[in-house]
């Protein structure tokens, strides 16, 4: 009997959708909220890109059938430079082609019979929803978390845009991996770095993501406790803070080095003898990636002024050097070449002084023949009233004394900088900010929300500058206080923005008052299960979406001040080595996969793969496996349909029960992987349980339960397939909303079975077989048993007696 898989999916599909099956419960007595990532509609998806839902659709098929009132939405992150990008391509409006993938999209989605409440669908490009992000860019500016400022930024060069901290790879653009340089622009910031404390102890009681995702945001966070000592500019009244972890290096200090970007620069070098030399370096610096700037030989130019160390009231002089990043600490470094290589290097190159303030704690060192800085902790030395003091005394000493005589004291520093979130591209989110001459930044009133991008724009293409600014009709407007002519933000948001909140829209998702009635929000959230991306997603959108939702809560809009209690991050879907890419031409496209193949196929050879955590090999052997595992089970049930039996058979003999007990410890064992993401395991044990109920020759009661049993763990998995087999067997409906089958803990711990071994009729040995007791094995066991083979020795077998599940007598002469 051949199974039609094309003639089965296409019809249970349209049963799901006409039934309405996968609709959420709005008042859930026990309610599940999981979701995956959302996807970026720039092209048809693959089954690459798919493995992610693959994965949510079988977990919340199972969460269903547990029990719970599960929400599983579904929605497309729609703006930003994916979709704009692949609109420029084709040559189209990135409306259009956005529209047009969405749809083709969510036709794969539905044709690999994944299970989504599309009545709650999101498209954050349409004013619906970007209404709401611009509402939230208000509610930031108006808690003093929104602000615009003059700054050196991250500037695609490919992209034509600026792009956040972390987007940047290693000085290149995440996105299409062209080189960053750094522009200095007006842009617009959210404030995140007021939230880094409560972000980075927060991810304690994150319980349910892996630790590997939390040391890395931990260390993009980047807390670090130590000193800001204050140093004033010999030449001009200016004072400035310089942090550090080692204040007890202060007597070291020779020279300090600021930054390219600093923003005090500017001032100091205005018309002074060098400025164009020090304008020249800072250009060709900021040409240069963060990475370039660290690695490359250190150097500098004296900026004609000098610094006095609080410590010792010594003059000391002012650099620029591009090794100096502005992201980390104050974007200024004291200078102590003794103790730091970087600064060792700096001072051998510009015959700066060398002074040893730390020795190691069993030598002494001589800065004449030293040859790399010394930078472990060790005695203090050429450091006043500190002299004699270990590094950890020093450390808290100098602290002290500076807070007491006002030139520092304690602090914490941050490694996480301010959020940019200002794009030159047109397919975005524009910011809701109007600048009138009189009253200067006005926010837009929320009642005149969603500002809308003009439809009728036919160049889009980036220039340098947003293509908004040429929009004359869009551009000018009337200021909301005063009602002069003004301007709007020709700037549109990070997509990011879009991506920090849409969780919070899916429970409510309808709601034209409110981007979430709190009612819904106190329903749903936090999201219990979230699923998708890499530890890559650690740094940008794991950390924006915890910020966003921090701000909510402390403002009033909903009760938890985390996202999400679980995360699981997938490993990537592979092909011939490597990542699917319509570049590498090694794509497997869902609709030709499916019409081929079927829905089912597809999921299994993405779920057996490997642990979905890790990444998989898309392989032929995998098709032509799941293939034979779906042709076997349809085969095996169909021939057998009339036996299957959903009552739990109450007396079987003793060759059943090893049937038995395999049925339960399957049922016990896919439940258990399935509800810890292990699904390559559990579709093993559906394998073994199809395997022992091949091998049964006995179609009785138990044999009836076993394939009820196969049927029902199929569904997760194969949902099409065990649908059409649970219709075979006589039952009704979908096994959608059906209870999920459950075990009983007697056959869950193998039976002991004692079997008594005799040679020639007298007992000679006791065996405790764990398991079924079979005849081979009580014979193979027998055998190896050292009463047993003292007694054969140098005598032959005649014969043996076997009295199932008791007794072994072997005769001998």
């Amino acid at each position: 009997m051949k199974y039609n898989h094309s003639e089965v999916e296409k019809r249970w599909q349209k049963y799901w959708s006409s039934k309405n099956l996968f609709a959420t419960n709005a008042q859930p007595k026990k309610k599940f909220y999981t979701l995956e990532m959302f996807a970026y509609p720039s092209g048809d998806l693959h089954l690459g890109h798919l493995k992610n839902y693959v994965i949510g659709d079988v977990y919340a098929r199972f969460k269903r059938r547990t029990g719970y009132d599960v929400l599983h939405p579904v929605g497309w992150d729609a703006f930003g430079l994916p979709a704009e990008n692949r609109a420029i391509q084709l040559g189209v409006h990135p409306e259009k082609s956005t529209l047009d993938n969405i749809k083709i999209s969510a036709d794969s989605f539905k044709l690999l019979g994944i299970n989504c409440d599309w009545e709650r669908e999101i498209i954050t490009c349409l004013p619906d929803y970007y209404r709401w992000t611009q509402w939230m860019f208000l509610l930031l500016y108006k808690r003093g978390l929104a602000y615009r400022k003059q700054a050196y930024v991250n500037w695609c060069t490919g992209c034509q845009t600026v792009l956040a901290n972390e987007q940047v790879t290693e000085g290149r653009c995440y996105r299409c991996d062209s080189s960053i340089q750094k522009r200095k622009l007006n842009q617009w910031f959210f404030k995140i770095t007021d939230y880094a404390e409560r972000l980075f102890t927060g991810l304690d009681k994150l319980d349910g993501w892996k630790e590997n995702v939390k040391t890395i945001q931990r260390h993009w966070i980047g807390k670090s406790e130590g000193c800001d000592i204050l140093f004033k500019i010999a030449e001009k009244d200016i004072i400035f803070s310089v942090f550090t972890t080692r204040p007890d290096t202060l007597y070291g200090v020779t020279f300090m080095s600021l930054a390219p970007e600093h923003p005090f620069i500017d001032d100091l070098i205005q018309d002074a003898d060098n400025e164009q030399e020090v304008r020249t370096y800072i250009e060709k610096a900021l040409a240069r990636s963060d990475i370039e700037r660290s690695e490359k030989e250190k150097d500098g130019v004296f900026l004609g002024y000098h610094a006095v160390n609080p410590a010792t009231g010594e003059k000391i002089p002012l650099f620029v050097a591009d090794y100096v990043l502005l992201e980390y600490g104050s974007g200024v470094v004291m200078g102590v070449p003794a103790h730091d290589q970087r600064d060792f290097e700096f001072a051998k190159k510009y015959n700066l002084p060398i002074r040893v303030v730390i020795d190691p704690p069993d030598a002494q060192l001589d800065p004449d023949t030293m040859t790399q800085a010394y930078v472990d902790p060790g005695i203090m030395v050429n450091s006043d009233r500190f002299n004699g003091m270990n590094s950890a005394e020093g450390i808290a000493a100098v602290t002290q004394h500076l807070a007491k005589t006002g030139l520092g004291g304690p602090s914490i520093n941050y490694r996480l900088k301010d959020w940019l979130i200002s794009r030159q591209r047109y397919w975005g989110a524009p910011i809701p900010i109007i600048y009138c001459s009189q009253c200067g930044s006005v926010p837009v009133p929320e009642k005149d929300l969603p500002v809308l991008l003009p439809q009728d724009i036919t160049d889009f293409v980036p220039k340098g500058k947003s293509p908004l600014a040429a929009v004359e009709s869009y551009i000018n407007t009337t200021c909301p206080e005063c009602g002069k002519p003004a301007k709007r933000d020709p700037d549109t948001m990070d997509t990011f923005v879009c991506s920090s909140w849409y969780f919070l829209r899916y429970p409510d998702p309808h709601n034209d008052r409110i981007f979430c009635a709190r009612e819904a929000a106190d329903t749903w959230l936090p999201i219990d299960q979230y699923i998708g991306g890499t530890s890559e997603h650690a740094t940008g959108h794991l950390i924006y979406f915890r910020f966003l939702t921090k701000v909510l809560y402390d403002a009033g809009y909903i009760s938890v001040d985390e996202p999400t209690r679980n995360l699981f991050n997938l490993g990537m879907l592979m092909k011939d080595g490597e990542k699917m890419s319509s570049s590498k031409g090694n794509l497997v496209p869902v609709r030709d996969f499916i019409n081929k193949h079927g829905a089912d196929v597809a999921r299994l050879t993405i779920l057996a793969a490997a642990p979905p955590e890790r990444e998989s090999e898309w392989t032929t052997e995998g098709v032509v496996g799941a293939e034979r595992f779906m042709d076997r089970v349809y085969r095996l049930i169909s021939e057998n349909a009339s036996v299957a039996a959903s009552k739990v058979p109450s007396t079987y003999d003793h060759k059943q029960e090893a049937l038995m007990i395999k049925i339960h410890q399957t049922i016990a064992k896919v439940t258990g992987d399935l509800d810890t993401f292990k699904f390559n395991t559990a579709i093993a044990a559906l394998w073994e349980l199809l395997n022992d109920l091949y091998t049964c020759t006995l179609h009785d009661e138990v044999f009836g339960f076993g394939i009820y049993t196969l049927i029902q763990l199929l569904s997760p998995f194969a949902p099409h397939l065990a649908d059409e087999l649970w219709s075979q067997v006589g039952g009704e409906g979908s096994l959608t909303n059906r209870t999920w089958p459950e075990y009983s803990d007697k056959y869950l711990k193998d039976k002991i079975t004692t079997i008594v071994i005799q040679i020639n009729g007298k007992v000679r040995s006791h065996l405790h077989i764990e398991g079924p007791a079979t005849q081979q094995k009580i014979e193979e066991l027998a055998y190896q048993d050292e009463k047993i083979k003292r007694h054969l020795a140098g005598k032959k077998t005649v014969k043996k007696i076997y009295v199932p599940e008791k007794l072994l007598n072997i005769v001998v002469r």
